[in-house]
């Protein structure tokens, strides 16, 4: 992947009237990136992409695309494109003419369209008898590509999508899923993908961005976002998880600093500075956490009832009741299910190594 900014946001804002759809947000996309914007309905993400491709202006703030300013600049002049939820084919055409399209308004000569659009449809695995094949008789995996390759057709230095898979079928999504992410290596394009999945975000994406709001809240990879979120929104929203709320007091062993984090009663320190009377969230993902026999060790002890077991096709996930009546939630693979029953009486344990202390001082939304 390049390391050159393609396009940039400097202090981009959105207003409906009295309302704020998008703070003041800078953002750079670099290069070859996949990047994905993910959040949950309203967060802003579809204000987001409506000002990158053109649809909408910003109400203040400024849109580079390289060393050109492009906020003002109409969609259909930018050299980027879209491919939308809806696709937006042309029903009454074959798949040739869907893809020739904007070729054809370019005034490319007939048959270097139709080299181009055979070259398309080899890129995007569909065999080239389709090319005089109507559109209304493609399946909806085959619109899919369809449109893609009328969006390459455009030769863009940025494809943007707008939630293209969300009507699909679970198992298309996920073939598509990883042709698209296979489809990016190949041409090398600029990928930016709007999504509230974030089971597409992370297949798929070198850098994620987390909306909430009309702010990113977190804008990282996968890994990164995934084990060490910025904020409790953050971790909630990339699975399940478990949180505990902790607050700092005095610790010798850690030069005056530590934080004490109180579990059924039991107190543990945590091996990273807290200052006291600061207030934080100790996370601990589902698969860290595991069931404890006689004699076993960890940082972390908890005891609790087996209150649920759910089958997960290759994990299994538990969930434990603890005597002040907190919810933890554990997961395993299939092979090291749990051998009790619901309702036993069990003991769990993680180490200070597998989880994440989630600092409130250090994140504040701009």
């Amino acid at each position: 992947m390049a390391s050159d900014t393609i396009l940039t946001l400097k202090q981009i804002t959105k207003k409906f009237g009295s309302f704020t759809a998008l703070h003041p947000t800078d953002l750079e996309i670099k290069d070859g990136e996949f990047f994905t914007i993910v959040g949950p309905s309203g967060s802003g993400k579809s204000t987001m992409i409506r000002l990158l491709v053109g649809i909408d202006e910003p109400t203040s703030g400024q849109i580079w695309l390289r060393n050109q300013q492009i906020e003002h600049m109409p969609a259909n002049e930018r050299p980027t494109c879209m491919v939308f939820q809806s696709l937006a084919l042309f029903p009454h055409r074959t798949v040739g003419q869907n893809i020739e399209f904007p070729l054809k308004i370019r005034g490319v000569d007939p048959s270097e369209r139709k080299a181009k659009a055979l070259e398309l449809l080899e890129l995007l695995r569909l065999p080239q008898g389709y090319y005089s094949k109507r559109v209304t008789q493609c399946s909806g995996g085959e619109k899919q590509r369809v449109a893609l390759a009328r969006a390459l057709a455009f030769d863009p230095e940025i494809l943007f999508f707008d939630e293209p898979l969300s009507a699909l079928d679970y198992r298309l999504r996920k073939t598509l899923e990883k042709e698209l992410k296979e489809l990016h290596a190949r041409t090398g394009t600029t990928f930016v993908y709007i999504t509230h999945s974030l089971e597409e975000a992370m297949v798929m994406s070198d850098r994620i961005a987390i909306m909430k709001a009309g702010r990113f809240e977190q804008i990282a990879t996968s890994d990164e976002i995934y084990a060490k979120p910025v904020s409790r929104f953050v971790a909630e929203f990339m699975g399940e998880v478990n949180l505990f709320e902790v607050e700092g007091t005095s610790c010798g062993s850690l030069h005056g600093h530590g934080v004490e984090v109180h579990l059924n009663g039991q107190a543990s320190e945590l091996g990273c500075a807290l200052e006291k009377g600061m207030r934080g969230t100790l996370m601990v993902r589902p698969e860290f956490v595991r069931f404890l026999n006689p004699g076993d060790t960890c940082d972390y002890v908890v005891r609790g009832i087996l209150r649920a077991e759910f089958a997960l096709g290759s994990r299994i996930q538990y969930e434990v009741e603890t005597s002040s009546g907190a919810r933890l939630t554990i997961e395993k693979l299939r092979e090291d299910r749990f051998m009790g029953s619901v309702d036993d009486e069990v003991t769990l344990g993680w180490d200070a190594e597998n989880s994440h202390m989630i600092r409130e001082d250090l994140h504040a939304t701009a």
